[in-house]
């Protein structure tokens, strides 16, 4: 039986693309692993954060869980329903309930379209509203997400990059969703309008009792707007922790040098910080490394790294929320712990 405070859940999620080679005639060579075997749990009315390089698939993982990807293998759920198989036509009614804001407020918005129009499609796709009653509700929304409602018919290209994102975070919320999937909401925004669309998304939450699914590649972005954070890192999550656990001790070295490497804004703190530097770059998707993926760049690498690939589960005292994908964890005392701030 389901647990009932379960709203998402992803069991074994593969996205695998094919490298194809051919004029006339195609003939499959190769795969992009973006996501390889990835299970989670959302629980209602909270964030999740998702953490990892760019390039270690999150991005992709985001669109397998609002089924804007199909599955290589493994299910979505969400609401006890299995969604990884149904059409386009059987995902519509879904689709309410599961909406993304995208990474990009510049590209995901038609410029040749006025804003009213763009926040007004999900009533128009959904037959939620029509007429004068459609315009009322988009106003609505501009004015919960902080916009001037009387700018209905103006142009995305007329207002800054932090108001185009709170267009899309206004269109996301026209269905009503239960889930929102937070695609680097703020990576393309100036550090100070970042902290005014975080707070914007914490404040929509509580009223409106929301689930996000925050994606971003910086640790201090999800500090404070996680319930709990996993870290992903070439297709796999390598730690998923309570945020408080985490951030206080993460046991697997890529998320202790992600975290040495988050901004911190007191300067006696980010002077105490000891930066852990990783060699190289993310490997290959199309042919990663064997064993553990992390163990050519990881600085606790042994021979049994190479070839045994770690399951997530808890390591040495840790609760049974708090799992890595390690062999070899990092404890208090190693020179990767030096890279937390006490």
């Amino acid at each position: 039986m389901s647990d009932p405070n379960v709203l998402l859940r992803l069991d074994g999620v593969v996205k695998h693309f094919p490298i194809r080679q051919g004029i006339v005639v195609k003939k499959q060579i190769g795969s992009v692993r973006a996501v390889d075997g990835v299970s989670l749990e959302v629980r209602r009315g909270e964030t999740l954060g998702l953490v990892g390089e760019t390039g270690c698939g999150k991005s992709t993982l985001a669109r397998c869980i609002t089924r804007l990807h199909s599955l290589t293998a493994g299910t979505v759920t969400f609401e006890g329903q299995d969604i990884s198989t149904l059409s386009r036509r059987q995902m519509r009614p879904i689709r309410r309930d599961i909406q993304m804001i995208f990474q990009d407020p510049y590209g995901s918005l038609n410029p040749r379209r006025r804003v009213g129009s763009i926040i007004g499609d999900p009533f128009a796709i959904h037959g939620l509203a029509d007429g004068p009653a459609r315009k009322l509700r988009v106003q609505e929304l501009m004015e919960l997400v902080g916009l001037n409602p009387e700018h209905y018919n103006r142009f995305p290209a007329d207002f800054s990059g932090g108001q185009r994102q709170r267009i899309g975070v206004a269109r996301a919320l026209a269905s009503r969703p239960k889930l929102i999937v937070c695609d680097e909401p703020v990576s393309a925004l100036d550090v100070s309008i970042q902290a005014q669309v975080i707070n914007l998304l914490e404040r929509l939450q509580d009223e409106l009792g929301l689930t996000y699914v925050f994606i971003a590649h910086d640790l201090s972005v999800v500090e404070h707007v996680s319930d709990r954070v996993a870290v992903m890192y070439l297709g796999k999550i390598v730690e998923q922790a309570e945020a408080d656990q985490l951030y206080a001790g993460p046991r697997h070295p890529y998320s202790a040098a992600l975290l040495s490497a988050a901004s911190v804004a007191d300067p006696d703190l980010a002077d105490r910080r000891q930066r852990i530097i990783l060699s190289g770059d993310v490997p290959s998707p199309v042919n990663p490394p064997s064993g553990c993926r992390f163990h050519p760049r990881c600085p606790k690498a042994q021979p049994r790294c190479a070839g045994e690939d770690p399951d997530l589960v808890s390591r040495l005292d840790d609760p049974s929320t708090h799992v890595t994908a390690c062999h070899f964890p990092v404890v208090p005392g190693d020179d990767l712990a030096a890279g937390r701030v006490a």
